[in-house]
């Protein structure tokens, strides 16, 4: 988990990611932003999870946490798209 960003970028946001649409069943992984306040806990930093739906500008993310699964509303900025590789 990182604590820090780069100094040139400490304190700056990333429009793309502020900004960025994500469709209903796209894989992400949850990476706080820490120039943004979040409202999730930091031990979600770094898991992986389904986009559920949208609400309002934040979206719906199911993560399975131990056996149970679970819904997080999450603003875009803490979210990063990756591909699901099929096996």
């Amino acid at each position: 988990m990182t604590n820090r960003k780069p100094v040139r970028t400490r304190g700056k946001l990333q429009l793309s990611r502020y900004f960025q649409e994500l469709k209903k069943g796209d894989f992400v992984a949850i990476s706080r932003e820490p120039a943004v306040q979040s409202s999730f806990p930091v031990r979600f930093q770094g898991i992986t999870g389904v986009i559920d739906e949208r609400k309002g500008k934040s979206y719906i993310v199911k993560i399975k946490d131990g056996n149970k699964e679970k819904e997080l509303i999450i603003e875009p900025i803490h979210l990063k798209k990756i591909k699901q590789t099929t096996k």
